[in-house]
């Protein structure tokens, strides 16, 4: 028997063992076996519910349901291309799977999404004898994209409805979630354009739809990433997450009367909402308040929205809160503590950490190279960005190296934070080592600074945050410690893009590059994400042009590496592919590699070769 999991579900001495077998509940106060549920083979996208036993899962594209008693119902019947029960909307709007148990675990609603419509995308299987075409469903930007229904299954009858949302085309069902007593159920649903979200109710016994409870509209767009949360203490009051005032916020819903109230405020952003503290009726959240680089734990007051600190101010937490609610298991680091647990209580008037574990420091005995985090100053002359910098391995003011930039600088991602080493990697570490210096500029388009640093992208990817790259360029060319004949820069996937518009752009400033996973054409990226950042194609020609790298192949002086993944899903090969025809039509010449079989990351062994080859290239070229 292959042990996979153990945790704690319920209060008093049961714990829950996930094997390849299946689960079971064990009460080790008696050392007694009190239930069990077998597993399905091949059996994916498991949703256990602790209340119900009921558990819900995937074979293949349809749905199945194993009720506690051990009875397996298939809840959907779909021909290929209609996929029931997995997560839609290629996981964009915080959806990450596709079912969705009531509180009690008596009925369960599922995402079913209809790909009939989609264009394949051609991957290509070469480890078969004869190269096998395994074709995946793309829907790429201003393209037909596929339909998305939610239906309700319960278990006990054996039936299922569907939500009465009317025509699916062009439209976003994000965000599930169900009240307290389980007759309704809200889903925050957002036109293609992305640009106007809807919390609607639905009758659960019947799919109708009920009502349109709120409405929210922005000039670029909205991102619902978080379903609505009841309070436990009031039925009919629920927590809504909107950055509609210009950062993530608390907002209460009540849903009797459909009145807004907005519970945070500030130039900050709530990062997660961790759970309830019952008895204080306070809300238990991550949060940037403390700074822009921290995520600290906070109660909040429902009552006034008064924030209060819990636990270590600084550093980067991740939390698990208990089932009662009072206490809190906060996992953190900073840039001076490589891992502390601590349990707290929940409740900030009677706080007193008691420390489960502390960690060593990892690099104590090894000579570190010096790491420093400070702020520069945006193209825009007035927002602050966060580097980090660091020096080479027994650095010589009087010396001139060579400098690499490490580049993201898009949405959802955040590269410089209060981690061990402020979240550096291992690699610039070694790089620094070898005598580089490393730098990386968190640029305007990219997380938790608020919606206005964010969306300044809009409508034209790769302008504003290049300009802000460009402004680490001139702080390493202050420095005076510098060769800038001898400059370098690697990003992966959207980084990927703005290593290559970068050297592309500034042929004169960068030697050599490594792209990994780029975009070349946000044509012929995926709908979701890239729509609602450019919009369409045909909505905004001029913004897709002058984002299409293969427009500047011929720019290329430099030496430049594109690495990808040969079954991407993420950032297809056609990218980097289309880009290679157009260099070759400029007479450039980049260079190439591949990872047959890998997908948008390299994993185990394939992503040792990766650092071994990015390194290889940089000390080839740029030395």
């Amino acid at each position: 028997m292959n042990f996979q999991q153990v945790t704690f579900p319920y209060t008093g001495p049961y714990l829950l063992v996930r094997t390849n077998q299946g689960r079971f509940i064990i009460d080790f106060d008696n050392k007694q076996l009190v239930w069990s549920q077998s597993v399905k083979e091949n059996a994916a996208n498991e949703d256990w519910n602790k209340h119900s036993r009921h558990l819900a899962y995937t074979l293949s594209n349809n749905l199945f349901v194993t009720t506690n008693d051990g009875k397996t119902i298939q809840v959907t019947n779909e021909p290929e291309g209609i996929v029931c029960g997995q997560s839609v909307h290629r996981n964009e709007f915080g959806i990450e799977k596709g079912t969705f148990w009531s509180p009690s675990g008596k009925l369960l609603a599922f995402y079913r999404m209809d790909e009939t419509m989609v264009t394949d995308y051609p991957q290509v299987n070469t480890a078969t004898r004869i190269a096998t075409l395994e074709p995946q469903k793309y829907p790429m930007a201003g393209m037909t994209s596929h339909k998305v229904t939610v239906g309700i299954f319960n278990p006990a009858s054996g039936t299922t409805i569907y939500l009465q949302a009317g025509d699916p085309t062009d439209r976003y069902f994000t965000n599930i979630s169900w009240t307290p007593d389980e007759k309704k159920i809200f889903v925050i649903e957002l036109n293609r354009d992305q640009n106007h979200a809807e919390i609607v109710r639905y009758d659960a016994a019947t799919g109708i739809r009920e009502d349109l409870v709120y409405e929210e509209r922005h000039d670029k767009y909205v991102e619902p990433q978080h379903p609505l949360e009841f309070l436990p203490w009031d039925n009919k009051t629920c927590v809504y997450q909107s950055r509609k005032d210009g950062y993530n916020h608390l907002y209460l819903l009540n849903t009797a009367t459909n009145e807004m109230k907005q519970l945070t405020h500030g130039e900050w952003e709530v990062q997660e909402l961790i759970g309830f503290n019952s008895s204080a009726k306070e809300i238990l959240i991550l949060s940037t308040e403390t700074s822009p680089l921290q995520s600290n734990v906070f109660a909040v007051e429902t009552k006034t929205g008064a924030t209060h600190l819990l636990g270590y101010e600084g550093g980067t937490h991740q939390v698990n809160l208990c089932s009662n609610g009072k206490y809190l298991i906060d996992s953190y680091v900073s840039h001076s503590i490589p891992h502390n647990i601590d349990v707290l209580s929940s409740n900030h008037k009677r706080q007193k950490p008691v420390n489960l574990f502390a960690a060593e420091n990892p690099y104590k005995d090894y000579a570190m190279p010096e790491i420093s985090v400070g702020t520069l100053k945006a193209a825009d002359g007035m927002t602050d960005l966060y580097y980090r910098l660091v020096k080479p391995l027994n650095f010589n003011p009087n010396k001139k190296y060579p400098a690499i930039i490490y580049v993201y600088g898009g949405p959802h991602a955040q590269m410089i934070k209060d981690r061990m080493n402020y979240g550096i990697s291992g690699w610039d570490i070694y790089m620094a080592q070898e005598g580089y210096v490393m730098l990386t500029v968190d640029s305007r388009g990219s997380a938790n600074r608020g919606l206005a640093f964010e969306n300044v992208i809009f409508r034209q990817l790769g302008v504003e945050e290049m300009k802000d790259q460009m402004k680490g360029v001139d702080f390493l060319r202050e420095l005076g410690f510098v060769d800038m004949n001898r400059l370098g820069i690697h990003g992966w996937s959207y980084g990927g893009f703005m290593t290559t518009n970068l050297m592309l752009t500034h042929n004169d400033v960068f030697k050599v590059a490594v792209a990994g996973g780029p975009v070349i054409d946000w044509s012929y990226y995926e709908v979701m994400y890239g729509e609602r950042y450019m919009d369409t194609p045909q909505q905004n020609p001029d913004g897709y042009k002058n984002a299409d790298l293969k427009q500047k192949a011929g720019r290329l002086k430099g030496r430049l590496d594109i690495v990808i993944g040969g079954n991407d899903p993420t950032c297809v090969p056609q990218h980097s592919i289309s880009f290679l025809r157009s260099c070759i039509d400029a007479g450039t010449h980049p260079d190439f590699f591949v990872y047959p079989g890998d997908g948008h990351n390299m994993r185990g062994l394939d992503r040792v070769h990766l650092y071994e080859h990015v390194t290889r290239y940089f000390m080839e070229h740029l030395n």
